[in-house]
């Protein structure tokens, strides 16, 4: 289970952050939605151990990611934004150095990676170097890193950004199974047949601030709206802003 408490971060005279709460169960989708700029990766970004917030508090299973961020690390797999994966690497490479990384070794290693490599689509590649990768080829390696540990909350940034069809599917079916076995699971996403599909809570943030959260079904009598990109553009004030543009 991920916890966040009134987490805020400014960056200079600009707060990417304000007040934001929510929690993200076991067994479940929690959908972060805004428009760019709202605020999700910094979010994200804070989650991650990478970047220290201004205020507030994080945990992952308990464990402070601000006070002990190694242990909250062990506890997580992460799909950054920037997927960042090394060029002379081949995906074994990097699964199995990621899965090193995590205390992974010997039989378990090579079988958590094989079953990546397989479930991602990754066999024809799963040797080559990583250099000259498509987009959609260097998100599914940097899932396959991320998945390595087996871990039991799982936060994805745009995970579906440079896929193909069937590569698509087969991501938004991995994170079904992974709620299946009683993951959390995090993502962000501005593709709403993705919400629609799998979030079983959405958690709105615009400006920096959570302005709503809550099942699709509760958004949607919220609101009026039947769609939840209807209920995504009234909740994040983006009609307001698009009457202001002369």
């Amino acid at each position: 289970m991920i916890d966040i408490r009134n987490l805020s971060k400014s960056f200079g005279q600009v707060q990417a952050v304000r007040d934001v709460t929510f929690s993200a169960p076991d067994g479940a989708v929690t959908g972060l939605l805004g428009a760019n700029g709202a605020g999700k990766t910094t979010t994200l970004r804070m989650l991650s151990g990478l970047m220290k917030p201004d205020a507030g508090s994080l945990t992952v299973d308990g464990i402070d990611v601000c006070a002990q961020p190694l242990a909250a690390q062990a506890r997580m797999g992460m799909l950054p934004d920037a997927r960042g994966i090394y060029p002379r690497l081949t995906p074994r490479e990097h699964i199995h150095y990621f899965g090193q990384l995590h205390g992974l070794a010997g039989a378990q290693l090579v079988a958590s990676t094989a079953a990546l490599i397989e479930k991602l689509g990754l066999q024809e590649i799963a040797d080559r170097r990583s250099e000259g990768f498509s987009q959609g080829e260097r998100t599914k390696v940097a899932l396959a890193r991320a998945l390595v540990h087996s871990p039991r909350n799982v936060i994805l940034d745009e995970p579906t950004n440079g896929l193909d069809i069937m590569s698509t599917r087969a991501t938004r079916e991995l994170i079904r199974r992974l709620r299946g076995e009683g993951c959390c699971v995090v993502f962000s996403s501005h593709i709403m047949q993705e919400v629609s599909a799998l979030c079983d809570r959405i958690v709105v943030i615009a400006h920096g601030a959570v302005v709503a959260a809550g099942t699709p079904d509760e958004l949607r009598e919220k609101t009026g709206c039947d769609s939840l990109e209807d209920v995504f553009v009234k909740l994040a004030g983006l009609e307001d802003d698009a009457e202001e543009i002369p």
